[in-house]
Formats: structure tokens, sequence, C-alpha cells
């Protein structure tokens, strides 16, 4: 059975757009099928300012994978990209997360969908609101544009003219 997924991406390590683009290609070779991928953006770091902006852009696409067998996908991408592990929300190479998988709600081995901090994120909401505006949240139930329209963010950030 084929699922619709939607997948942030994003580092702040190297050569950022590259790395981000490398991910989507490594992906596209795992079996999941790129629909659409959004602008680029040049974004500030939250949770943890003391490093670089990032490179944040979202894809959606079809995948026959469960959905942790997706994020196994994921994270092997960026192991082999060459992300190491160091503090919570901390610079990285590359970082790829499910944001939806269909209309799923799920809690499971350190996977929850949709993503928890998602609607929080004005560097997820922003680049999904380019490929699906009138996406549905499945918990909140309301659409990605709804949701950046009540973003309050102080944060900066910068369109790379980049699909």
């Amino acid at each position: 059975m084929t699922h619709t997924v939607y997948i942030a991406i994003g580092s702040n390590l190297g050569d950022k757009l590259s790395n981000c683009k490398k991910g989507i290609e490594l992906l596209e070779k795992s079996g999941v099928s790129i629909l659409a991928c959004s602008h680029f953006y040049k974004t500030e770091p939250v949770d943890y300012a003391d490093q670089d902006w990032f490179i944040n852009a979202a894809i959606k696409a079809q995948t026959d994978l469960a959905p942790l067998a997706l994020l196994k996908a994921l994270k092997s991408i960026e192991k082999d990209a060459g992300r190491v592990e160091t503090v919570r929300f901390g610079p990285r190479v590359l970082d790829m997360d499910i944001i939806f998988y269909d209309n799923l709600i799920t809690e499971q081995a350190g996977l929850s969908i949709p993503h928890p901090r998602m609607h929080k994120r004005g560097f997820v909401l922003t680049p999904i609101c380019d490929i699906a505006p009138e996406l549905v949240h499945p918990v909140l139930k309301q659409t990605m544009t709804e949701l950046l329209k009540q973003f309050d963010d102080d944060s900066r950030q910068e369109v790379i003219l980049y699909r």
C-alpha cells in the first residue's frame, strides 16, 4: 500500500544546501518517490541558539514503507551523510523528520506522528505551506496556512530561490 508522507529536512554544518539535496537524493534511492519539494530556507536556530543558521525544506512523497521502516531509512541516510549525535537540537550535517504519514496519529518506539512540535516551528510550517498549504493537521484540525498564520515567531528566515 502506498502512503503519502511529509518530511522536513535541515542542515547547518558543511555545505548545507548540498547536504539537504543529497538527503533527498538518497531518500529517492531508498524507495521513496518525491512528489514535491519546497523552497529551501535559511533559518535561525531554535532551542539551541549557539550554532550556525540552518537550511530547511520539506518534501511531499509516497512510500510503501511502514512508519518505523521509514524512520529507520531516514536515520540511515542521516548517518551516511555524516551525522553524529551531539547535544539535543544541536548542530547537524543532516536532519530528516517525518512530519505527517497519511492521517496517522501514533506514538511508538521513538516515533510520534504527526511530529509533536511541527506547529511550533516556522522552519517546518513555512516549507510545508509551499507544497501543501491546505493540508489539515489530523490532531489540530487546521490547515498548514492557518497554523502558520497563528504562529508567533521572532526568529528570522530567508528564502533561497531553489526548488
